[in-house]
C-alpha cells in the first residue's frame, strides 16, 4: 500500500471542522484523532478497491550488447489478463549506471490487452548491467491510496568498450596495403616474404638480384619482398592498481583497451594472429585462437567486464600467461603504467626474460597530459610545490623508460588519445623494416 499526494490534502481539509468543534466545546485531541482515523480508513478502503498490479504479466526485451556511451532502449511489456482496467505508474529497476530515467512512466492497460513501455538507457559503465524487477503503483478510485507491487522481471545488457580509436584504423590500413603491395605503390627492398620478380632499376639493392631469373630473361631481374604474414602478436594488459589511475577523461585501463583494439584490428587486416590476456594476479579476460572478422567482437566482449583491481600485478605470473598464449610470439605488447622506479623493479626484472631473438617487446603507457603544464607553472607556493612534484614524476617516468630500453624492449608513451595510434604506427614500422 502507498499514499498519494492527495492524502495530506484530505487530512488538511479536517482542520476547519476540528477548529469549529473545539470552539463548540468538544475535545480537540479526540476530534483530531477521530478525523485522522477516518482518513486512514478511507485510504485503506481506496487501496483495497484498486486493481492488483501483481496480476499483470510482465515480459521484457533489451539489446544484448551496446557500446559505452551509446543510447539503447529496453522494452517492458505488460499484459492484463484480468477483467479490470489497470492504470499504473511504472519504474524499472536498472542499476544507476545504466542511465535509466528517474521519472516514472504511466501505463493504461485495458482488460485482455497489453501495453509496452520504452525505457531509454545511456550506460555510463562497462560490463554487465542488470535489472531485477519492475515496481508498479496503482491508485484507488479516490486517489488517496493504492497498491504497490514489485514484480520480478530480470534483464541485463552487456556494455562494451567504445573503441573510439577506430577512427585511426582506415589510415593505418591504407599504409598497411602499401607495405603489402596491394596498392599501386611498390615498396622495394623491405620485408622478408618473397612477393614477385621485376626488372632491376638503378638504386635497387643488388643483394636482391635473382641471377637465375636474370639468366632466363636476358635482363637483370630483382626479387621484391613484402612483410610476412601469419605472425603471432600477444597483447598483455595490466589490470592491477596502476590501471585505475585517471588520465584525461578516463583511466589508464581504458587507454589500454583502445590501444589493444586498434592494434588487434590492424594486425588482423595484416593476416597476423592476435592473442590477448588481461591480468593482475588472476586472468580477467582472455582471447586466443580467434581470427578473421570474429576477432574484434571476441575482444570487446572479453574486455567489457574487466575493471582495475587495487592490487599489485604479479609480473612473473603475468608473463607466464603471455607465454601460455604462444611460446615465442613475434611481437609482445605490454600495456601497463610503470612510472615509479621503485615500484617498477619487479616489472623490469622480469621484462628481460621476454626479450629474445625472435620476439620484439613494446611497452605502452598512457601518460598524464597535465604533468608538463603543471611542471612549468609558477606563482604561489602551492603552485611551485605542484610543479616540483610534476617534475619529479616526469623524471621518474623517464628513468623507467630508460630501464625498459636497457631490458631490450621499446617504450611507447603518449596521452590517452595518442597512445593507440602510436602503438599502431610502431607495429607498421616493424612491418616496414622487416622485423615483423
Amino acid at each position: 500500500m502507498f499514499l498519494t499526494a492527495r492524502a495530506p490534502l484530505v487530512v488538511a481539509v479536517g482542520v476547519a471542522p476540528v477548529l469549529l468543534l473545539t470552539t463548540a466545546g468538544a475535545n480537540p485531541w479526540l476530534t483530531a484523532g477521530l478525523w485522522v482515523l477516518l482518513c486512514a480508513a478511507l485510504a485503506c478502503a481506496d487501496a483495497l478497491l484498486a486493481a492488483d498490479p501483481a496480476r499483470l504479466v510482465v515480459s521484457r526485451s533489451a539489446p544484448a550488447r551496446v557500446k559505452l556511451g551509446d543510447p539503447a532502449t529496453a522494452l517492458v511489456r505488460f499484459g492484463n489478463p484480468t477483467g479490470r482496467r489497470v492504470r499504473a505508474s511504472v519504474r524499472d529497476g536498472w542499476q544507476p549506471t545504466a542511465g535509466a530515467p528517474a521519472a516514472r512512466s504511466r501505463i493504461d492497460v485495458p482488460p485482455g490487452e497489453s501495453r509496452t513501455v520504452r525505457v531509454p538507457l545511456l550506460p555510463r559503465r562497462r560490463g554487465e548491467l542488470r535489472t531485477a524487477f519492475v515496481a508498479l503503483r496503482v491508485a484507488g478510485p479516490l486517489g488517496i491510496g493504492g497498491r504497490q507491487r514489485t514484480i520480478p522481471a530480470p534483464g541485463s545488457i552487456r556494455v562494451l568498450p567504445p573503441f573510439r580509436a577506430r577512427r585511426h584504423l582506415a589510415s593505418r590500413v591504407a599504409l598497411l596495403r602499401e607495405l603489402d603491395g596491394s596498392t599501386s605503390i611498390q615498396v622495394r627492398g623491405r620485408g622478408t616474404e618473397f612477393d614477385s620478380l621485376r626488372e632491376y632499376v638503378r638504386g635497387d639493392d643488388v643483394r636482391s638480384i635473382d641471377w637465375r631469373a636474370t639468366a632466363r630473361a636476358g635482363t637483370t631481374m630483382l626479387r621484391t619482398w613484402r612483410p610476412e604474414r601469419d605472425r603471432h602478436v600477444v597483447i598483455l594488459i595490466d589490470s592491477g592498481r596502476t590501471a585505475a589511475t585517471r588520465v584525461g577523461d578516463g583511466t589508464r585501463l581504458d587507454a589500454a583497451f583502445e590501444s589493444a583494439l586498434l592494434l588487434a584490428a590492424l594486425a588482423q587486416r595484416a593476416g597476423d594472429h592476435v592473442h590477448l590476456v588481461a591480468f593482475d594476479r588472476a586472468v580477467r579476460g582472455r582471447v586466443t585462437g580467434v581470427d578473421g572478422p570474429a576477432l574484434l567482437p571476441a575482444l570487446v566482449d572479453a574486455l567489457a567486464g574487466v575493471e582495475p583491481q587495487l592490487i599489485d600485478t604479479d609480473w612473473d605470473a603475468a608473463f607466464a600467461q603471455a607465454r601460455s598464449l604462444h611460446a615465442r610470439p613475434s611481437l609482445l605488447v605490454v600495456l601497463t603504467a610503470q612510472e615509479a622506479p621503485d615500484a617498477a623493479r619487479g616489472f623490469l626484472g622480469t621484462l628481460g626474460s621476454m626479450v629474445s631473438a625472435g620476439t620484439t617487446v613494446l611497452v605502452g603507457t598512457a601518460t598524464d597530459t597535465e604533468l608538463s603544464a603543471t611542471a612549468s607553472s609558477g606563482g604561489t607556493s602551492d603552485a611551485l610545490y605542484r610543479a616540483a612534484a610534476a617534475e619529479a614524476a616526469i623524471a621518474s617516468a623517464a628513468a623507467v623508460s630508460a630501464g625498459i630500453l636497457r631490458s631490450g624492449a621499446t617504450p611507447v608513451t603518449g596521452a590517452p588519445e595518442d597512445l593507440p595510434p602510436r602503438v599502431a604506427d610502431r607495429y607498421l614500422e616493424l612491418k616496414r623494416t622487416g622485423r615483423l
